[in-house]
């Protein structure tokens, strides 16, 4: 069983920056983060693979302005949240799993591969 523990989050105005953290009780080869806004599904924001490459993946809606990295050390990941847009409010997740090593962001992003999950930590923008 792998404990995630989440840290970070909170309320912010329109162009502001927040980063979450993630600590990880074991090795998965795979973490990364959900969201979810009131009445909508579960969507997929970052992932990056746990090793020394640390390839990461990204929804479209978040590239150029979100960037996931991690302390293998640690085994921490963390996700810089830069340009919050209000639609970016939602309850965040941390998710983490052994997953085979796709090339593309959509095989990532499929809640139903991960195992095991934080608690959620709640961001919120305002415009």
């Amino acid at each position: 069983e792998v404990q995630l523990v989440e840290s970070g989050g909170g309320s912010v105005q329109a162009g502001g920056s927040l980063r979450l953290s993630c600590k990880a009780s074991a090795y998965t080869n795979c973490m990364g983060w959900f969201r979810q806004a009131p009445g909508k599904e579960r969507e997929g924001v970052a992932f990056i693979r746990r090793t020394t490459a640390g390839t990461t993946f990204y929804a479209d809606s978040v590239k150029g302005r979100f960037t996931i990295s991690q302390d293998l050390g640690e085994a921490t990941v963390y996700l810089e949240m830069n340009s919050l847009k209000p639609e970016d409010t939602a309850m965040y997740y941390c998710a983490a799993g052994k997953i085979a090593n796709y090339a593309y962001y959509s095989a990532y992003a499929d809640p139903l591969k991960y195992p095991y999950w934080g608690q959620g930590t709640r961001v919120t923008v305002s415009s």
